[in-house]
Order: C-alpha cells, then sequence, then structure tokens
C-alpha cells in the first residue's frame, strides 16, 4: 500500500515574552523546519507565521486559523512544528487540536520531539508533554503573580499613570500639575454635579486646554480605586486582587466612599438642592444604616429645618439638635481649623503640595518640550494648526507651575515663629472678651459659618457620629474624630499652637468659679516675661503664680479682681515622670472690658507687637 504523501504547512510562532531566546527566533524555526522537510521528504504548501503572540488560551492567532482552514480544503494534511509549545502549552487546546487533525485525516511533525500522532503511543507522548509544558506556564504565571504582587505593594503600578498621577522612579505619585483637577472633580461630584456637568463645566473652561471631556471619563476617575490609595489588579477578570494603602492617596477614603454612595443616584438629573452637614456621619442605631438628609420649609417664616433620618426604621433627629450637643467639641475644631489656615496653609501648603524643586524641574522639561515643539515646526514636522494647539497647553502648565512657584516664593516670606503663634492665639482670646462683636467680624464662628463651610469641616475632621435610641428618640452618643486630626491636633497642641481646655476652680472676691480655662505646655520664666510683655503693648495682662493639684485638678491661685477672666495657666516647671502631687503654675488674666485696649481696634485684630528686648524685662 502507497504511502500518504505529507504536504507539510510550517508554522512558526514567537510570543513577546520570548522573542529573543535563542533557538525560538522566526527565521531561527524556519530554517530549521524546511531542513526538517527536505530530510523527510515533505513537500511544503506554505509557511504561516504568527509574530508576537502567545499560545495563552483565547489568544486569537490568523495564521494558525489559516493553516487549519487550509487543512480543511485539502490544501495541505501536515502541521510541521519546531515543539508542541509552538501550537499550545494547555492540555484543553491540545484535545481540540488532536480531534481536529482525526476529523480531516491530517498529522503533526515535530522538529524537536518525537511525536508522531498517527497512532495511540504518539498521541499519548503529545499530551505529556503538552501536560509538562502547560505546568511550566503555570509555575511561571504563580513566579511573576508573586513577583508582581511584591512590586504593587512597594508603589510600583503596572499600568499608565492616571490624571493626577506620574511615573517617578518607576512609583506612582502625585502629580503636583494635575492632583488638583481630580480633587476638584470629587469635590463637585459631591456637591451634586453629574459626570455630564463635569465634563460640560472642564469643557467650557478648557481645563488643560481640552476641550474633549467625556461623562465617561468622569465616571472612570470616580470610581477609580487608585485615588484613595489603592490598587485593583486584574479588574477585568473573574478574580481580581485588591491592594490597599500602596500609593500616596489624592483623595480621602472617606470622600471616595461618599462619592461611590453618591453613584446610586441618577447621574445625569440629580442636583442636590440642599447641603446636609452631617450627611453620610450618622447611622441608625438599630439597623447600621447611613442616615439620609431632610429638609422641611416653613412658608411663614421662611426658615429651612433640616433633620436625618432612618428610611427602614422611621426615626429621625434634627440637625440642630446635633449641633448643640457637640457644641464644644465643634469650637476645638473651630479652633483648630483657624490655625491650619490662618498660619499653616500660607506656609506649608504651598512648600508640601508645591514642592520647589520638583516644579522647577517639571518648569525645565516643559520648556525642553516646548523648544523640541518650536523645532519640530520649522522642519515641517507640525503644520501650523497643530503647532498652536500643542503650544497653548504646554502654555498652560508652565502659566500652572509658575503661579505654583509664586505661591512657594510668597510663603518663604512669611516668618511666623511658634512664639508668635501662640502670643496671636492669646490675643485673639483676649479680643474674643473685650471685643466680641468685632471678634466675630474679623474671625470665624461655628454660628456664622455658612452651612457648605461646616459641612467642609465635618467632613475632614469627623469620622462619624454614634447615636442612641432613648425613648424611641435618637441622641448623640459619641463624635469620633478622623486619627489623622487627633494626632494632627497632638502636635499643634505639643509645639504650642494651640490650646487644650481644662476644667479648673479658683477664687474671685472669696467666690469659687468652676470653668474651662485654657491649658498650655511647660514655658520657660524667660519666655513668660516675653510674652507677658508683649501682650502688654496692647492690653493690661497680669500674671499670677500659683499651684495645681493633681488629685484635686483644684488651681490655688491669688484671688483674681472682680470681671477679670483666665488668659491661659501653663506649668512654670517640668512634671518630671510625675514624681510630685503638685506643680508650679502660672496664669495670665485681663479684664472683661475693652477699657485697657492701648493701640487702635484693627490694630488688636491685624498685627501682633514685635519681641521685647531683655533691657526691657
Amino acid at each position: 500500500m502507497k504511502e500518504e504523501k505529507k504536504i507539510a504547512g510550517l508554522y512558526i510562532r514567537v510570543s513577546t515574552e520570548d522573542q529573543a531566546r535563542e533557538g525560538f527566533s522566526l527565521p531561527e524555526q524556519e530554517k530549521r523546519l524546511r531542513a526538517m522537510c527536505e530530510y523527510k521528504g515533505y513537500e511544503i504548501y506554505k509557511l504561516y507565521k504568527d509574530a508576537g503572540i502567545s499560545a495563552k488560551t483565547g489568544n486569537y492567532r490568523p495564521a494558525f486559523e489559516e493553516l487549519l482552514q487550509d487543512i480543511r480544503d485539502k490544501k495541505c494534511n501536515t502541521i510541521v512544528v519546531l515543539k508542541l509549545d509552538r501550537l499550545t502549552r494547555s492540555v484543553y487546546d491540545m484535545e481540540g487540536i488532536m480531534k481536529f487533525l482525526d476529523e480531516n485525516d491530517a498529522y503533526l511533525d515535530c522538529a524537536n520531539e518525537e511525536i508522531n500522532t498517527t497512532n495511540s503511543s504518539g498521541k499519548m507522548v503529545a499530551r505529556l508533554l503538552t501536560t509538562v509544558s502547560q505546568n511550566e506556564i503555570e509555575r511561571t504565571s504563580e513566579r511573576t503573580k508573586v513577583g508582581l504582587a511584591g512590586a504593587i505593594k512597594s508603589g510600583h503600578i503596572p499600568a499608565r499613570a492616571p490624571l493626577g498621577y506620574k511615573h517617578e522612579n518607576k512609583l506612582l505619585v502625585p502629580d503636583p500639575l494635575t492632583k488638583d483637577i481630580v480633587i476638584r472633580i470629587y469635590n463637585l461630584y459631591f456637591q451634586g454635579y453629574s459626570y455630564y456637568n463635569i465634563a460640560t463645566l472642564f469643557n467650557k473652561e478648557q481645563v488643560l486646554g481640552k476641550t474633549n471631556w467625556k461623562d465617561t471619563g468622569i465616571l472612570r476617575i470616580i470610581s477609580n480605586e487608585v485615588y484613595k490609595g489603592d490598587y485593583v489588579h486584574g479588574k477585568r477578570t473573574n478574580h481580581p486582587t485588591y491592594y490597599k494603602d500602596v500609593v500616596e492617596p489624592i483623595v480621602s477614603k472617606e470622600m471616595w466612599d461618599n462619592c461611590q454612595v453618591q453613584k446610586k443616584k441618577n447621574q445625569k438629573n440629580y442636583m442636590r438642592t440642599q447641603t446636609y452637614i452631617f450627611l453620610q456621619k450618622l447611622r441608625c442605631p438599630k439597623c447600621g444604616r447611613i442616615l439620609a438628609g431632610g429638609a422641611s420649609h416653613k412658608i411663614k417664616s421662611d426658615k429651612w429645618y433640616f433633620y436625618y433620618r432612618c428610611e427602614k426604621c422611621k426615626n429621625n433627629i434634627q440637625e440642630n439638635k446635633i449641633e448643640e450637643k457637640i457644641k464644644n467639641l465643634l469650637s476645638d475644631i473651630m479652633e483648630y481649623d483657624n490655625v491650619v489656615n490662618e498660619f499653616f496653609l500660607p506656609v506649608l501648603k504651598a512648600k508640601i503640595d508645591n514642592p520647589k524643586e520638583q516644579l522647577e524641574k517639571e518648569l525645565k522639561l516643559l520648556n525642553n518640550k516646548k523648544d523640541r515643539i518650536r523645532k519640530a515646526y520649522i522642519e515641517e514636522l507640525f503644520n501650523e494648526e497643530e503647532y498652536k494647539n500643542e503650544s497653548k497647553i504646554i502654555e498652560n502648565q508652565i502659566e500652572l507651575i509658575n503661579s505654583k512657584l509664586l505661591e512657594n516664593s510668597q510663603a518663604e516670606q512669611l516668618n511666623f515663629t511658634i512664639d508668635d503663634i501662640l502670643l496671636k492665639r492669646d490675643m485673639d482670646f483676649i479680643n474674643k472678651i473685650k471685643l466680641p462683636i468685632s471678634y466675630y467680624a474679623f474671625n470665624e464662628n461655628w454660628d456664622f459659618l455658612d452651612r457648605d463651610t461646616k459641612a467642609d469641616i465635618i467632613m475632614r475632621y469627623v469620622d462619624d457620629i454614634e447615636l442612641e435610641e432613648t425613648n424611641n428618640k435618637y441622641e448623640v452618643k459619641q463624635i469620633n474624630f478622623r486619627t489623622t486630626f487627633y494626632s494632627d491636633f497632638e502636635e499643634l497642641y505639643k509645639k504650642g499652637y494651640i490650646d487644650r481646655k481644662r476644667p479648673l476652680t479658683y477664687e474671685i472676691n472669696g467666690e469659687k468659679i468652676t470653668r474651662n480655662v485654657r491649658y498650655s505646655e511647660y514655658l520657660p520664666i524667660n519666655e513668660v516675661m516675653q510674652h507677658l510683655y508683649r501682650l502688654n503693648e496692647y492690653y493690661e495682662v497680669r500674671f499670677y503664680k500659683g499651684t495645681f493639684y493633681k488629685e484635686t485638678e483644684k488651681l490655688d491661685m491669688l484671688p483674681l479682681l472682680r470681671n477679670e477672666v483666665p488668659i491661659r495657666i501653663f506649668p512654670l516647671q517640668k512634671d518630671n515622670n510625675g514624681d510630685k502631687d503638685w506643680i508650679s503654675m502660672g496664669m495670665l488674666a485681663t479684664m472683661n472690658n475693652p477699657n485697657d485696649i492701648k493701640v487702635n481696634i484693627r490694630d488688636v485684630f491685624e498685627t501682633i507687637p514685635d519681641n521685647v528686648t531683655e533691657e526691657n524685662f
């Protein structure tokens, strides 16, 4: 019986990961397959070549599909490859190929492996070799995943940097040029703007010089976990991996979570018409559901009344009741916020958010890019319209960097010391006592803030507010501040920027009085006197010495005069590991009237007295 003539289809393939490996290049594979066919007497019908494509299940390989079709059409009857793994590394796919060969009276031959699919033994060998190959690729995949996981946890994100970030030394870091745009997107969205509203606004303003902002792009930004510092690898797979806190966040986790809640509303039509100060901060003590905001309007008085309700349990709590319950805590937040905004934001925000060296580096890169575009235009690589568009985008970025550098330069001219800030805090307190009406005209107070500002403060400093149910009514149980707020507050307190308040008992004309007094850390006596003399440039301020008894928390001072108010108290000695039951204390006090102000009213709000020289002590 005459043996069937073998008409070969030579199939060669190389993937992106093994292109450089010796013996796997396309020309080398072709050379060896042609030599084998000549040796075995095969007629070569055609060469089929897939370049840069893996044999992974699901990958479409056009040349391989063409080879299969030619076998169906009886143009050739033998697949010739260098190794089995050029065809596939999947046992499942190999079974499909074996079945196809049987159905079409075709064969498989390998140059580097003894494969003969005309009998059962040869087919078994083919299956075994494929199993080994699949095991190898799975083990490689596992090792790759372990290495990738380690890289991601170190901040090496294997993806294109999204808006607001850039790659620096292989790490994903916030981009000072664009991160503020991301923050603005989240703020607008939280305020009730839809994706469409934001995209329309950005196109109108030509943000980043673009007029092609789309609602789908805004949606991707709002939904991307990377902006809260997390990363999801393999989002489009059945088994994505979530990595927490692997990059520096641009927005807080709370803001990100709140925006996800907002997505449940109709994005095209919904715009919040009212601001709810404690939105997303209250949970029902019975079912744990986040309380929804509600409002009613009294037409006769034209007044709005705000409340928070549980949609499931049908209970509610009035907003003013929450404010009243935590009034003292809110005043502490306000003092903290005033200090941060008045002293830290002008100086630290410019230096932290707009680091000078980084901005100058970005400016140099943009100017170089501008020169390259100009040269390309001169060499007619760009037409005039393309040149103008590209130049405008770069000019906008250069203008933005120059404005941030100006902020940084202005901030460096501010030179507040800790002593100055401590003095300013005492002056604020004295002004509040002596000139309450003027004080509230110059300083923010919770009661006079607009609702948007109140909501912003609560969002920044409060984690949540715990409620409890008493007599079928919601009551405030506890306010939980952000952990970052606690740590920052403690740091500012230790440095003398802000005070704590302690209930202390003292006497005025024989009458015992208990009130919250501002308390700060130890000050050496020379600093106390410097502080006292500076205050006395503007007001009459007295200094008292006394003793603070730890067990009773009683402050034993010389009797204060009537209408005299303590400004602050402070230890005059260090409490070394609490080895005493008492501490020597100092106290500054002033009269509760404006009669002793020595300068004009505007000066006490807008200036601070100079340091006093030692000769004047």
